[in-house]
């Protein structure tokens, strides 16, 4: 089984990369991607930790914006993790994302929902990315909420007032760094209405442009409609079809490898990279 997206608590899962290897191991993952927020700190953990019969596809979930100010998510795989160019895009992008938390906690703190950035960074593992999970994780120890899900769904989702956007590369820019840095790029979860704003059909032809690889069709915030469009869109574009988890441990309600990559896909998307980095010793 092969589960292409997935977190561990260097970004905004639960998990440590040893728990989430064992996870994946008792679930019959065979491939495993490991694809924290922004950052590439797991990746070592995760290599020490991997054990026969896993192999490993280190990569990135790489936060970007479009001109038109619509949050996208995309997948680098397979990169260079040594590349200066992509750990330049990682790290501006871990940067901006301090300025942004501060004004979400000030704005929700205006409104009576009490929340410091101190009370935020302690929700957060030490080395970890910060996110919107570790704010709804304050919430929740701060009893304003019951869940992480209850506070993305009431006040952190894409369309809240307390949405606050960072700087962050272009859904082009990030996939022409991750092909400079011989990765593969796949647009994750790009129909996902439940999240806010998405990108439309008529954005695909410019990421297309810019050397998309592969779009995450199978994932739990697609619907059956939004999927058919995807798989549409792939067959008519001649991207690979991939799907995933997205496990975030008990952060999110994901299991992991709940969705998955068909072998024949996944065979093709790595073929694409410019030199086999799946971690199998």
């Amino acid at each position: 089984m092969i589960d292409l997206h997935t977190h561990t608590n260097n970004s905004d899962g639960t998990d440590t990369p040893h728990a989430l290897i064992n996870k994946a191991l008792s679930e019959g993952i065979t491939v495993l991607g490991v694809t924290d927020h922004d950052t590439t700190s797991g990746w070592q953990d995760a290599i020490a930790a991997r054990r026969a019969h896993l192999s490993l596809v280190l990569g990135a979930e790489i936060s970007c914006l479009t001109d038109d100010g619509v949050a996208v998510h995309m997948l680098g795989l397979l990169f260079d993790g040594e590349n200066s160019l992509m750990q330049t895009m990682l790290e501006e992008s871990r940067d901006s994302r301090l300025p942004r938390m501060r004004r979400m906690t000030e704005m929700l703190t205006a409104d009576g929902i009490d929340i410091s950035l101190e009370e935020v960074f302690a929700a957060m593992p030490e080395g970890a990315t910060l996110g919107r999970p570790h704010l709804a994780d304050a919430l929740v120890a701060k009893g304003h909420v019951a869940s992480r899900d209850e506070a993305f769904t009431d006040l952190l989702h894409n369309d809240s007032k307390y949405y606050v956007t960072h700087i962050a590369p272009t859904p082009e820019d990030a996939i022409k760094v991750i092909r400079e840095a011989g990765g593969v790029a796949v647009i994750a979860h790009p129909f996902a209405t439940r999240r806010g704003q998405t990108l439309s059909a008529m954005s695909f032809p410019s990421l297309i442009a810019a050397g998309l690889n592969g779009v995450e069709v199978d994932h739990r915030d697609h619907s059956s409609v939004e999927r058919d469009q995807l798989r549409g869109l792939a067959r008519d574009f001649g991207l690979v079809v991939t799907g995933a988890s997205d496990y975030h441990g008990t952060g999110k309600l994901n299991s992991i490898g709940e969705n998955h990559t068909d072998p024949a896909e996944w065979a093709r998307l790595e073929s694409m990279a410019n030199a086999r980095r799946v971690v199998t010793e």
